[in-house]
């Protein structure tokens, strides 16, 4: 499915060569992911537990985003809660408006099930422009500290700083 076109950006599903060439670039980019994690998102939209986003840019693959429709880590308060995980635009193709357009798509789908969408972003440096977007696309801190190891780190446990250490956010799509 098609979720936008113009003269530059399609965004549309993922299809069974993207994790491969989702892989390679993010590889090429000194990333340590594993090609299963981008085969699993993949599958998750086959079997219908997520919705998974791959923008192009001038016919090639620029970034990627996946919106699931499963509760979040400590929410109970919402009856179908959305959640937007592994966004990602590759360096090359920054700044030219392509994260802010998944992002609206995914909102705009995480909007069709739930009032609120949540997500995780990285605390270290790597994730700055992550967060500075996030900020101003009206996301708040949850409240409830970091999560490290997808488990809500106590106060004054030791962690590391990496891309497990992350900060929950929020944002109300809908009144």
């Amino acid at each position: 499915m098609i979720y936008f076109k113009d003269e530059n950006i399609l965004i549309r599903n993922m299809n069974e060569a993207d994790p491969k060439m989702i892989y390679d670039a993010e590889a090429e980019a000194g990333h340590h992911r594993t090609i299963e994690s981008f085969s699993n998102r993949l599958k998750d939209q086959q079997d219908g537990k997520a919705t998974s986003l791959v923008a192009e840019y001038n016919g090639n693959i620029a970034g990627y985003v996946n919106v699931y429709i499963k509760p979040f880590p400590g929410v109970s308060d919402n009856k179908k809660p959305c959640v937007i995980e592994d966004f990602g635009v590759f360096q090359k193709f920054r700044n030219r408006g392509i994260g802010s357009k998944l992002m609206d798509i995914a909102e705009q789908i995480a909007a069709e099930y739930s009032d609120v969408v949540y997500l995780g972003v990285g605390l270290h440096s790597g994730y700055g422009s992550a967060q500075r977007m996030y900020i101003k696309r009206g996301y708040i801190p949850d409240g409830k500290g970091v999560w490290y190891h997808e488990k809500q780190l106590e106060p004054y446990s030791e962690c590391k700083n990496d891309d497990d250490l992350v900060l929950c956010l929020s944002k109300k799509l809908r009144a």
